[in-house]
């Protein structure tokens, strides 16, 4: 999951929710979940089996991914030019998707590694429009520390933040994180955890277990750099099994759909 520049890119329990869709029922009845990511391959590592389990539930999960991927090349990758990284990016996000059966992503083309650098209130429009096409309940993304650091999940996040807060549709904000006492008990450098007392919703994808990790394969490009993947079984188990999430913001609490299927 390590991102180096590429090519030319040196600029600038469960309560339940309908599981099944009656014939001829507006699909925006339905209880839906947006994801907000960066990069192709933000989906799966952290939340992926939170995302699977929403969908075999009656959620419709949508996602919006900002960029290709196209300055994500780890060292040991064979040498692509920017669109053809893009492209392959492309095809392994459009994989995890259908691994974790949620529907086809929304792939923007924003520049990877220069979100920081675009017109935040374009993005923001952006991911507005997204959610007036999609109507969710709950919105999923990064949270001010990008989980890593990384300025591109910074910039994500903030402009979901700020979507939220100009959609009223919208019920409930959550981040993507990892308690503090998982990082220092696996030593994970790279990873900002949080405080545990700020953990709101865990949720322990045991049953999407193999799922989560088909979708995270099908971004062949990027599992060679994750040293998790090539760790023992135990310690995937803790890092992978259970995934945490800060409940942001939330303004109608019988509309959080994620507190009633895995609060």
């Amino acid at each position: 999951m390590s991102r180096v520049r590429a090519g030319i890119l040196d600029q600038p329990r469960q309560r339940r929710v309908p599981e099944v869709r009656k014939r001829g029922e507006n699909v925006t009845n339905l209880p839906c979940l947006l994801a907000v990511f960066a990069h192709p391959d933000d989906e799966s590592f952290r939340c992926g089996g939170m995302l699977a389990l929403a969908a075999r539930r009656g959620v419709r999960v949508h996602l919006l991914t900002a960029t290709r991927g196209e300055a994500g090349m780890p060292d040991d990758s064979p040498m692509y030019r920017p669109e053809e990284l893009a492209h392959v990016h492309m095809q392994e996000l459009r994989c995890a998707c259908r691994a974790l059966g949620i529907a086809e992503p929304h792939i923007l083309e924003y520049p990877d590694g220069y979100l920081e650098r675009i017109d935040t209130e374009e993005l923001t429009r952006t991911i507005l429009d997204e959610i007036e096409m999609v109507h969710p309940q709950v919105l999923v993304s990064f949270g001010p520390d990008g989980l890593s650091g990384h300025p591109d999940h910074i910039a994500v996040g903030r402009c979901v933040a700020a979507a939220f807060e100009k959609s009223e549709q919208v019920a409930a904000l959550y981040t993507v994180a990892v308690p503090r006492s998982l990082t220092e008990q696996l030593g994970m450098e790279r990873v900002r955890g949080v405080p545990d007392e700020c953990i709101n919703l865990t949720v322990d994808v045991s049953a999407a277990w193999e799922t989560k990790m088909a979708a995270i394969r099908c971004h062949a490009t990027q599992v060679r750099s994750s040293p998790m993947l090539w760790a023992p079984a135990e310690r995937q188990r803790a890092f992978f099994g259970i995934e945490h999430f800060v409940r942001v913001a939330c303004r109608h609490p019988e509309q959080d759909i994620l507190a009633a299927l895995f609060a």
